[in-house]
């Protein structure tokens, strides 16, 4: 199936991120799109106002036979109601990353991967692409801050993608430029093991075509078994890192960040100057380190956080900024095998802030078969002599958190479930 062929299209999970930015392309394309989510939001207040008919119940009668293709999310079960009606009148069913692919794989491609950092990193590249003027497509796994929205809709052959791991999903693509930002053993409930993780990636390099490359930091951890036997060019972007580069965002994270959309850009022939340019005024995303205000005197911040590497970077970014603040960390941990399987690198790195709020893990899909909790994340902070509570409830540690404020805080909301609410409890 290609794009051509589709006139209507329907998406279940629309209200998903990526789910929402293929929406709107479809949109943009002239495609009568619909969309199903159980829990509506301002993503699916924006896409009704895009044109998106939404349904805010997930039924069989949503499918009707004058859909070409239906889109989901794999977060789906095999028996939602939706997907079965699709199945019985025999309606093309793929899911996002396929999807994905049969539109970007017609573009010059350029896929942003890696565990961490990629969604900053794609973002920041589609900033230095719009300042040198080649006005790209692209997919984004966040909210881009100045368009408040993660699609743009281009008019050049370049499309620019962020390109998720789980699953192996990122092997619906074949891009020309492929940017690693690093690898660790992440997705711990479908990866057993770093060695795992490692396999996909080379398998999605080897998918680069002919007279692209692959983008990586040469001195990282785990990436020389993504290299080895490689037949296309190998760029490591870490020659140009700069860590006096002027960035809005702190952290040394986001300067290697920059640094890969910096070495993709020169490979695509735009100039040192317009990346900088772009860099110098890049304001971020939706949930990385977002900046949400301030109550009394406390700074608010919301990020997405959800792997010990990701904790421990943004602390370190928090500390640049604010030396001589004290660092409230209000933490949710995303998915019972991630919290058991990285349980002591989280202990460690939760223990770089001064305080420590933790709320119930966030399920997702999962079952609770180890007996990991919140209150033993607590536990072990506290056994390092850390200052950690254990919260059951948002209004809890909300409620414990606002008396406390002063000139002297910063507080960082953090995790990949739905503790964003907590951020704006704290604001409002």
């Amino acid at each position: 199936m290609q794009l051509s062929d589709i006139k209507k299209a329907h998406f279940v999970g629309v209200g998903g991120i990526g789910m929402s930015a293929l929406a709107r392309l479809f949109v943009q394309e002239g495609k009568e799109v619909s969309g199903s989510d159980r829990t509506p939001s301002d993503i699916t207040s924006a896409l009704m106002q895009e044109g998106v008919h939404f349904f805010d119940a997930q039924i069989a009668s949503n499918i009707t036979d004058n859909i070409d293709v239906v889109v989901y999310t794999e977060a789906m079960p095999y028996d939602h109601e939706e997907l079965v009606q699709a199945r019985a009148l025999g309606i093309t069913m793929l899911n996002y990353f396929d999807a994905l692919g049969m539109v970007a794989n017609e573009y010059y491609l350029i896929a942003v991967a890696g565990s961490h950092g990629k969604t900053t990193t794609t973002a920041m590249l589609i900033d230095i692409f719009e300042e040198a003027g080649l006005d790209p497509s692209a997919i984004v796994g966040s909210l881009r801050s100045k368009t408040k929205s993660n699609y743009r809709a281009g008019k050049s052959n370049y499309f620019i993608v962020e390109a998720c791991e789980y699953k192996r999903d990122f092997l619906s693509l074949t891009p020309d430029v492929l940017i690693i930002t690093n690898i660790e053993h992440e997705h711990v409930d479908y990866y057993k093991n770093l060695g795992e993780v490692q396999q996909a990636f080379r398998e999605l390099a080897q998918q680069v075509r002919e007279g692209g490359v692959v983008i990586m930091n040469f001195s990282g951890n785990n990436i020389a078994p993504i290299l080895e036997g490689l037949t296309v060019s190998i760029l490591d972007y870490g020659k140009y890192f700069n860590p006096l580069r002027m960035l809005t965002m702190p952290g040394v994270h986001n300067q290697l960040n920059a640094a890969a959309a910096v070495a993709a850009a020169i490979f695509a022939g735009i100039s040192l100057t317009h990346a900088d340019t772009a860099l110098a005024h890049f304001t971020g995303t939706w949930r990385r380190f977002e900046y949400k205000g301030d109550r009394n005197g406390a700074k608010i911040y919301d990020d997405y956080g959800h792997h010990p590497t990701e904790i421990k970077a943004t602390l370190a970014g928090a500390r640049e900024l604010y030396p001589d603040r004290e660092i409230t960390i209000v933490f949710q941990s995303h998915t019972y095998s991630r919290t058991q399987t990285l349980f002591t690198d989280f202990v460690d790195a939760l223990s770089d802030a001064d305080h420590v709020m933790v709320l119930p893990i966030y399920a997702a899909r999962e079952i609770n078969e180890s007996g990991v909790s919140h209150t033993k994340l607590v536990q072990a902070l506290k056994e390092k002599n850390k200052d950690a509570t254990a919260f059951d409830t948002f209004d809890a540690v909300v409620k414990v958190l606002i008396p406390t404020f002063s000139e002297r805080d910063v507080v960082i909301v953090m995790g990949a479930g739905d503790i964003t609410e907590v951020a704006q409890m704290l604001i409002v």
